[in-house]
Parts: C-alpha cells; sequence; structure tokens
C-alpha cells in the first residue's frame, strides 16, 4: 500500500504557468515569495505530508475518536504529528508577520494545505479551522482581541473552530437560538452547536472557538444575529491560558468518513454562561462569519483537489501492480494498466485532479491579487473574479472529488470494497466535502442569485469575453493541441447560450435559478477547466518548442487533450438541461410524492 507523495511538478507547474506568480511576486509585500523560495517550502511540506501525515491516515481512520473522563481521545500520534506541524511553522505560513506569521501568499498556504489533506484529510481539518478563524478574527476584531489572541493562533498553539449549526439551524441560521446576554466588557453565552470540527481535543492548550448567537433584543431573522469569540480557557493576565471557561463537549458524532477528526457536540453555559467577546458589532455576526466561510469554502474546494489527487495515486498504483488477464500485443499475464477500461478510469483520475488544482490555485491567487493591488480598480476586478470562482471551486471541485474517489474503489475492484486497501476511506472521506461550509445547491444559490442576477451577469460575462480572446489563441495552435479547440468552442458557447438564457428567464420563472443552478455551476466549472487545461497545453507546448525533452510536458498536453475530449463535452449536455428549465423538476406536488 503507497503512501502519499506530493505532486511537486504539477503544483510547481501551476503556480508558475497559471497562476500569476510572477505578478503576486512583484507586489511590495511579496516580493520575497520568489519561484526558488516556494519550490523549497513545497518541498519541505511534502516530506511532512507524505512522512508524517499520511503514515496516520488509515490507522486514525481504523482507531477514530472517543471520550473519556471527559477528554476527547485522538488517535496515537496524531499530537506529535501536529506538534511537529506547529513547530515548523506551518500553521503560519500565509499569515500576517505582524502576529508572527512568514507572510506568504495565500497561493503557498493553499499549495501546502493540498498536501495536509490529501496526506491525512481528518488531522489537516484541525489547521484549516484555525486559519478560517485567524482570517475571521484579524478581519474584524478590536485591536485588544487581536493582540491577545492571534499570535498564539497563528504560531498553532492555540486552534480554532467555528461555530454556526444547531440542531433545528443548519443552513437556515436566522433559526439560530443561542442566546448571548451582556455582561460588562463581555457577553455570557448559552446554547448548544453541533457539527464543531476539533471542537473538543487536547492538541493545543487552548481552542479559540467563533460562536454565532442573538442578544435579547436582536431583530428577528439573520440580521439579529452576532459572532462571538469564546476560548476554551480564559487567558491570564500573561496570555496563558487560566480559567476554564462554561462550556464542554457533550458527545461525537458517529460519522460516514473523517473518523478520526471529532465533529463534536459542543454546549455553552451550562452554568452562569460561557464568557465571550463579540467580534465585529452587535447583529452583524455573519457579515464576520462569512469572512472565515469564503476562506473555508476554497480549503474545501482544496480538499477536492486532495481527494482526487490522493485516489489517483492509490489507483494508480495499483492498476501498476495488479496482475490479471491478458491484453492486446502484450505477451502472457498482465498488470491491469493495460486494460484499455482501466486505462480511462485512471485518466479520468488524473484529469480531475490536475483540472481541479489549476481551478483551485487560480483562484486563490486571484485573492492575493485582490488583497494586495495597488489600485482600487484593480483590486475590484481581481475580487469580482474572485466572488464569482469560489462557489465554482468549492462545488466543481468536491463533486468531481465523488467521481475521482469512486473510480479509485472502481479500479481496485473487489479489493476497493475491502477497507485494507484504503481506497474506501477516501470515498467515505470526500462524502462529507460537498456538504460541509454550504452544500452544494447552497454554492448554486449563492453564484446564480449573489453572483449572477445580482450584477446582471457583468463578472461572469467579463469572464465569458476572456474565454472568447483565448478560443482566437487556442485555434492558432497545431500538433495535438487542434484536437482541443472544437470542443474548448463547444464548451464556451454552451456557457454563454446558457447565461444568457439564465438572465433572460429568471424574472419570469420563480424557481429557476434553484432548479438550474447546481448544473450551471458544473457547467462552468467544466468551462473554466478546459480554458485552464488549454492554457496549461499551450505551456507545456512552448517549454517542449524550447528544447525540454520532459515526459512532464508531453503528458501535460495529453491530459489536456483527454479532459478536451472526455470531460469537456459534458458542457453541452448541461447546456440542454439547463435550458429545460423548472418545469419537470417541480411537477409533481409536494403532497403527491
Amino acid at each position: 500500500m503507497s503512501e502519499y507523495q506530493a505532486p511537486l511538478k504539477d503544483m510547481q507547474f501551476v503556480i508558475n504557468e497559471l497562476a500569476n506568480l510572477s505578478q503576486i511576486n512583484a507586489l511590495p509585500v511579496f516580493e520575497d515569495a520568489t519561484p526558488d523560495l516556494i519550490e523549497a517550502v513545497l518541498e519541505q511540506a511534502g516530506i511532512l505530508a507524505s512522512g508524517v501525515f499520511s503514515p496516520l491516515n488509515q490507522p486514525g481512520d481504523e482507531h477514530g475518536t472517543f471520550i473519556e473522563n471527559d477528554v476527547v481521545v485522538s488517535p496515537p500520534g496524531f499530537a506529535e504529528a501536529y506538534q511537529q506541524f506547529v513547530e515548523n511553522g506551518w500553521q503560519g505560513i500565509g499569515q500576517s508577520t505582524e502576529f508572527g506569521g512568514q507572510g506568504l501568499p495565500y497561493l503557498v498556504h493553499s499549495s501546502v494545505s493540498e498536501m495536509w489533506n490529501s496526506a491525512n484529510l481528518s488531522l489537516a481539518l484541525c489547521p484549516l479551522l484555525t486559519s478560517g478563524a485567524i482570517e475571521a478574527i484579524h478581519t474584524h476584531a478590536t485591536d485588544e482581541l487581536k493582540q491577545q489572541y492571534l499570535a498564539k493562533m497563528v504560531s498553532g498553539e492555540w486552534s480554532g473552530t467555528m461555530n454556526l449549526t444547531e440542531p433545528q439551524a443548519g443552513t437556515d441560521l436566522a433559526a439560530v437560538r443561542t442566546r448571548a446576554e451582556r455582561n460588562g466588557d463581555h457577553y455570557r453565552i448559552k446554547g448548544q452547536k453541533i457539527f464543531i470540527t476539533w471542537g473538543a481535543h487536547e492538541m493545543t492548550s487552548n481552542i479559540v472557538h467563533l460562536v454565532l448567537a442573538r442578544l435579547p433584543d436582536a431583530p428577528a431573522g439573520v440580521k439579529g444575529i452576532s459572532l462571538f469569540l469564546v476560548p476554551k480557557f480564559l487567558p491570564d493576565a500573561d496570555g496563558n491560558p487560566g480559567e476554564r471557561n462554561d462550556l464542554k463537549v457533550v458527545s461525537l458524532e458517529s460519522k460516514l468518513g473523517i473518523h478520526a477528526s471529532p465533529t463534536c457536540v459542543m454546549s455553552y453555559g451550562d452554568s452562569e454562561g460561557a464568557i465571550g467577546y463579540l467580534i465585529g458589532e452587535e447583529n452583524n455576526g455573519l457579515t464576520c462569519m462569512f469572512t472565515m466561510m469564503n476562506n473555508a469554502r476554497l480549503e474545501v474546494g482544496m480538499q477536492g483537489v486532495s481527494l482526487s489527487e490522493r485516489a489517483y495515486q492509490r489507483a494508480l498504483a495499483f492498476a501498476q501492480e495488479r496482475v490479471q488477464g491478458n491484453a492486446y500485443a502484450q505477451e502472457g499475464r498482465v498488470t491491469i494498466i493495460h486494460h484499455p477500461d482501466v486505462r480511462r478510469m485512471v485518466m479520468q483520475m488524473r484529469a480531475i485532479a490536475e483540472a481541479s488544482r489549476a481551478l483551485a490555485y487560480v483562484t486563490v491567487a486571484e485573492s492575493d491579487l485582490a488583497h494586495n493591488m495597488e489600485s482600487d480598480a484593480a483590486r475590484a476586478k481581481h475580487q469580482a473574479r474572485v466572488d464569482l470562482f469560489v462557489p465554482i471551486v468549492k462545488a466543481w471541485c468536491t463533486e468531481m472529488a465523488q467521481e475521482a474517489t469512486y473510480l479509485g474503489v472502481q479500479v481496485h475492484g473487489g479489493m476497493g470494497f475491502i477497507e485494507e486497501t484504503g481506497a474506501a476511506q477516501h470515498m467515505r472521506d470526500a462524502r462529507i466535502i460537498t456538504i460541509y461550509e454550504g452544500t452544494t445547491g447552497i454554492q448554486a444559490l449563492d453564484l446564480m442569485g449573489r453572483k449572477i442576477m445580482r450584477d446582471k451577469g457583468q463578472a461572469v460575462g467579463e469572464f465569458i469575453d476572456e474565454l472568447k480572446n483565448f478560443e482566437m489563441e487556442l485555434k492558432k495552435q497545431d500538433g495535438e493541441l487542434t484536437r482541443i479547440a472544437s470542443h474548448f468552442s463547444r464548451a464556451v458557447n454552451a456557457l454563454e447560450d446558457s447565461t444568457q438564457w439564465f438572465l433572460t428567464n429568471v424574472a419570469e420563472q420563480p424557481y429557476l435559478a434553484g432548479s438550474i443552478g447546481a448544473s450551471y455551476q458544473m457547467l462552468a466549472g467544466n468551462v473554466a477547466c478546459g480554458w485552464l487545461m488549454a492554457r496549461s497545453a499551450i505551456a507545456a507546448q512552448r517549454h517542449i518548442d524550447a528544447g525540454s525533452n520532459d515526459i512532464f510536458y508531453q503528458n501535460k498536453i495529453k491530459t489536456a487533450v483527454y479532459f478536451a475530449e472526455q470531460i469537456l463535452p459534458r458542457s453541452e449536455g448541461l447546456q440542454t438541461i439547463i435550458k429545460t428549465g423548472a418545469d419537470s423538476i417541480m411537477s409533481i406536488d409536494v403532497s403527491d410524492f
């Protein structure tokens, strides 16, 4: 059974050729983020991921987590691996130097995050949530709270969580019942939260919970929600963990996957009330939480990349070793990689992993530019692209990970159904990523409503114009690249036509956005990935034309051709589905089901 190996060559290729590293590196704040430095960072992260995180993944899944004497017990080796992660400064790699971070681009943070999640998704969830909490505190909290908490969170000495969900309030946050009452310079929090990832553990000396709650005089609905920082231990005068706060873990969920990550039911205020501190303004908590959630949605999209890559590696290794049957033009019994249908599945997984990586990396690079360009106009331009792409990254990368991990089991055949091979774990773990931080349907509503209807299609129209300009460049290519062009043109036309049809009809059809949104965002993801895979092929051809005989570049072109011929044509089918509208979806009355 093979351990994870970081795909460093493809990661560096995407960073350098597609993700605007040169433009990011030209920004004064990132002038140290040179290709050589990033290459060294990725290599070191790969060593930790493959040598420390990965060997714990399957044993951790088998061991799981449990509560013993009111303490959450993590799998053996997890605490030591996390400590090694902290000692090497990985939590703060993309964080502000003001609070002890290394100040590297978000692009670098996300790249190493891919490795942690590929190697051990359950363990990687702990620093992922901490990163989101840091972002929310850094953006919205008072200077006093920043000074008190951020340095220890940036170092990884303290971890963070997000507390939104309650038994009666999942996506519908207007139904949140957790209460907060003013008490001098702080608040008292009372209520219960569920599905709190790494809500309780002993790997860090403190846990900083970000909790949504409602004040007694708050307006109804989501406009009456506030966000509070609620630490497990209240810091003492020296800033170290002091008195235990009035909060506890009640139970752990029994889950389909991510068994080694404790998913907690948390109780706040069983006695006098947990002490919490307001982040942002009263009744404006959702705005603050969305800072964290948008970060998390990109990170979960990256989990889709990670699991697709890991499933591909495991399936490929098995296909290269498993001997079964005979194959055309081969003597004797052969390894199953020689069978065309196995080749189809392995190529599908490879193309999904590479396309997902390109889409995710390009989006986080846009985020770096949106936050750090000098002019307001430039920042706004890049932010519009980020806003458009976030729901696409979250939905497309996670949905396609279902396909990749499913195929991983299929490549293994009967052995894939046996836990021993590890293929089934990837499929089980992947199932949550289309759900948490906003389901695929929620991403669709965000894309169709907030991102397309709100600006009347301006941002997506600008993207389509860019695609059409690139289409002209692609048609000038020769060799194998000519096989991509016609498929790409039809896919772009499908996206443009579907967009115009939606904008023309949505005002007259109230169910339209919710009915076609999931199909539309998969169409948009297909086309965006087709664009990036074609750009990858052109970049690879440049290296070949410059004299490189590296098989990596030849395979990059072949994988791009495969994507264009085997995945991109789904776009036209999605166009047909979209333009049927909502009628058949809504045709059976609720009472008649």
